[in-house]
């Protein structure tokens, strides 16, 4: 079976944030075969319970006032239209700390994956730049500390990469979070 499309999160099987599952989705009752893995913020306890085609139409927010990803994490200036279905509809992602949902031409960005250096040097050469500045700027680490840094990301284990891609041009907004 297919996945319903996000066009926030286009592959959430690649970042990670759904997975293969035998279990049945605790809002519409049946077992598709994936659930979500992350934890929606709201009241009940709903880590792996909620399957993404709950989550796509929206019946998982409208049931549990669920959110797949804060509200306030996404920048300022995104459009509600864009917050609301980013937090309500699309599928959220781990990080170590609270998540940033980056944008880019006045919109959210797409979030691609989590990536350690390993899939930044396989997928993302040219992020290697925006990321030692994002150390050196946003993290205050300049220098060998930096290029050091860069090289010691992990995707399971942290420091953490987090790629996105521009819905509108060919930017990919990253941003790095540790433990």
């Amino acid at each position: 079976m297919d996945l319903p499309h996000f066009a926030y999160h286009p592959d959430p099987l690649a970042s990670g944030s759904v997975k293969p599952s035998d279990a049945a989705c605790r809002r519409c009752g049946q077992a598709r075969g994936f659930l979500y893995v992350g934890t929606p913020y709201c009241l009940e306890e709903l880590t792996e319970a909620i399957c993404p085609w709950c989550i796509a139409d929206g019946s998982a927010h409208r049931t549990f006032d669920a959110e797949f990803t804060d509200e306030m994490s996404l920048a300022a200036g995104v459009p509600r239209a864009a917050v609301e279905e980013v937090a309500w509809r699309t599928p959220g992602f781990s990080s170590w700390q609270p998540e940033q949902w980056l944008a880019c031409c006045g919109d959210a960005a797409a979030f691609l994956e989590p990536a350690g250096h390993a899939e930044l040097q396989e997928r993302y050469p040219a992020l290697e730049g925006t990321l030692i500045a994002y150390i050196m700027q946003q993290m205050g680490i300049t220098g060998a500390a930096a290029h050091l840094l860069y090289r010691s990301l992990d995707r399971d284990n942290g420091p953490t990469a987090y790629v996105f891609q521009c819905r509108r041009c060919d930017n990919r907004p990253a941003y790095i979070d540790a433990p």
